[in-house]
């Protein structure tokens, strides 16, 4: 059943997220054995040794290689990783405020229990300190970023029941801690 009456027909929600990554082995045993998800499978190369394929269906140079790996992130996120080899292939990541800049957030139950977990992986950098926002539309929310080993951006949040923003609309960000169906 379509949840957007606008848009997309019969769009009912993102599938998957998915990030390139420069070692698909280190993250994969990232987001499983530090964050907890799960993989689901590993597929690759994937790849057109004579053809335009890679261009025409991915976007990338057309001698493009690549594996993936599929996780499983909470009950509802599908977490798609990318390691590409490619001719001119840029190895820098963007910063949150470049072009395609980007996070990945994590809702978590306790903020400051989930940095002090965080500290202890080594490879993890926490930028600066958990803040708590006092006003607006998300006052209550509590967040950090964090780099993973290799240099992706995260964050962890808690985000608490009854936030402001709440009393102007019906609609509701998701809460992880909450079925889909139980809205």
């Amino acid at each position: 059943m379509s949840r957007t009456t606008k848009g997309i027909p019969g769009a009912l929600a993102v599938h998957h997220v998915a990030e390139t990554v420069p070692n698909l082995d280190q993250a994969v045993n990232f987001f499983v054995n530090v964050l907890g998800a799960e993989l689901l499978y590993r597929i690759g190369p994937v790849e057109d040794k004579t053809g335009d394929w890679m261009t025409r269906q991915l976007n990338v140079h057309p001698r493009a290689s690549t594996h993936i790996a599929m996780l499983r992130f909470g009950p509802y996120t599908n977490l798609e990783l990318f390691e590409y080899t490619a001719p001119g292939q840029r190895q820098q990541l963007p910063r949150n405020s470049d072009w395609g800049g980007h996070h990945l957030a994590i809702g978590v139950e306790n903020v400051d229990a989930a940095v002090d977990y965080l500290r202890s992986v080594p490879g993890v950098k926490i930028l600066g300190e958990a803040q708590t926002i006092t006003e607006g539309p998300i006052a209550g929310d509590r967040w950090v970023y964090f780099l993973t080993p290799w240099g992706m951006q995260m964050e962890v949040l808690h985000m608490p029941k009854g936030m402001p923003y709440e009393k102007d609309t019906n609609a509701r960000l998701f809460d992880p801690s909450e079925p889909w169906d139980s809205r």
